[in-house]
């Protein structure tokens, strides 16, 4: 049915769940779904099926200006993405969200000021002719003189205008209780006319077209190297106006968590969904380094479904017939015992046994290297020499082994026979081949889960972990 074209797939996969998020959402819920141009029109299609038929309405096409600049061949440069919104009823929840001034626009627009505050003097008067009294005479200007009429302001401020049968005053009667409240700036100039104070708010609301917030560069605090990663600016302004303290957060393709940590910043509660063990793990760390004081009691307040809680559990994710899904036990026991920590090797067929890759420090200028070997069945001596054989060729100062069985006799010996690593800077000798039971990844009374203790290990390191493979990029749909 689907033919050669992965795009009728894609769109198949987007609209099953796009009906489920519409079926969690609540009444006052509003849906974003980021998207490039290779399929947004076609997803907008089903969004209004989907929502639209169903009490709900689209709100805006928003675009995202992700790059200044794009060389393309033979066509204007793509340098936005779109982001869709949609509402489940008309009740739904939004916040004003304000834009701050520039320095230059407050420099030039707002350098008058009073007792008030920095104003803007700004035009009294509409373009056209009119009949009405908005077209007469008030203090001796005449705004028809200059082909205009006046126009008051929609907004005024509440606490200083006497607002008592506002909608039934004329124009003039109307300015004039503008000129009463301080409102009405005066030019020096004789023939100058009088201008309406507009005094600096919070900024400009937010517009569909977004320009100011740019991609995440290469040396941003913020990079985790994760394909699809966007800018914790761009989630903010998102669930600022989409929501309020103590409302819950779906985010569906959490990735590396862009979305789940500003709704923690914002004192929202929180869903994330990902398929891949490597984006919790990423997610995890991603709190714990932000949240160093406050992670116990996070880490305590999270949910975990789908990852192993026990052996059983464990050795199911192992033997899934699926090869993708096999290869999250092997993340899973990689990061879980690395404290995720370790870098996963993503390359797709012979890994040379190298199932990831952890550093540490040897001194200020060199680093250390540690190999992730992960087996779902016992080990065996051949399994140690292979992993040590590894270990030399990637000149790597250790070798870990995670399978389901203590080692043996001869898998001690192997492991005495790699001899130990003495690290230069610390008096502190360890074993270069080590083994680790899945068993003991796991937390049991009076004994904690083990994990990795290498010497002076890098915890910043999973920062280049790109989570390639894992990305379910549009463009590549055609």
């Amino acid at each position: 049915m689907l033919g050669r074209g992965s795009l009728l797939a894609y769109l198949i996969h987007m609209t099953v769940r796009i009906v489920e998020i519409h079926r969690v959402l609540k009444p006052t819920g509003s849906f974003y779904l980021h998207c490039d141009p290779t399929a947004s029109h076609y997803l907008k299609l089903v969004l209004d099926a989907v929502f639209c038929g169903q009490g709900g309405d689209f709100l805006n096409e928003i675009i995202w200006k992700r790059t200044s600049s794009h060389s393309s061949a033979r066509r204007w440069g793509p340098a936005h993405d779109n982001i869709l919104l949609y509402a489940k009823t008309q009740n739904y929840i939004w916040n004003d969200v304000f834009l701050a001034h520039s320095s230059a626009h407050l420099g030039s627009k707002y350098s008058t000021k009073d007792k008030h505050d920095n104003f803007m003097a700004a035009d009294l008067t509409g373009a056209e002719l009119r009949t009405g009294d908005s077209g007469k005479p008030w203090r001796d200007f005449d705004p028809s003189k200059l082909g205009r009429h006046w126009a008051v302001p929609r907004k005024v401020p509440e606490d200083r205008v006497d607002l008592e049968g506002w909608s039934d005053l004329t124009t003039q009667q109307k300015l004039d209780r503008l000129d009463d409240a301080g409102l009405i700036y005066w030019p020096k100039k004789k023939d100058g006319f009088p201008r309406f104070k507009r005094y600096l708010n919070a900024g400009a609301p937010i517009q569909s077209v977004v320009t100011d917030i740019p991609p995440i560069n290469s040396q941003a605090q913020e990079r985790l190297n994760y394909p699809t990663q966007k800018p914790e600016a761009l989630l903010e302004r998102i669930i600022k106006a989409s929501s309020n303290e103590g409302d819950v957060v779906l985010d569906a393709y959490c990735g590396c968590g862009t979305t789940v940590a500003v709704a923690q910043r914002l004192n929202r509660q929180w869903i994330g969904i990902d398929i891949t063990y490597q984006s919790i793990s990423l997610i995890l760390k991603r709190f714990q380094d932000t949240y160093k004081d406050r992670w116990p009691e996070i880490e305590a307040n999270i949910q975990l479904d789908g990852v192993p809680r026990d052996l059983e559990s464990a050795m199911a994710l192992a033997n899934r017939k699926d090869d993708k899904t096999r290869k999250e036990f092997e993340k899973w026991a990689v990061l879980t015992y690395s404290r995720n920590q370790a870098r996963i090797n993503e390359k797709k067929g012979a890994d040379g046994g190298i199932d990831g890759i952890a550093y540490f420090l040897k001194d200020k200028d060199e680093n250390g290297k540690a190999i992730f070997q992960v087996k779902s069945r016992p080990g065996a001596r051949a399994d140690l020499a292979t992993l040590n054989s590894d270990r030399l060729r990637e000149k790597a100062e250790f070798g870990f082994l995670i399978c389901t069985s203590l080692p043996t006799k001869p898998m001690r010996d192997e492991i005495a026979a790699a001899g130990k690593y003495r690290h230069p800077l610390l008096d502190r000798e360890d074993d270069r081949l080590q083994v680790i039971t899945v068993a003991e990844l796991f937390d049991r009374p009076g004994h904690p889960g083990k994990r990795l203790d290498l010497p002076m290990a890098r915890a910043d390191a999973v920062k280049s972990a790109r989570a390639a493979g894992d990305e379910d990029r549009q463009i590549g749909l055609l």
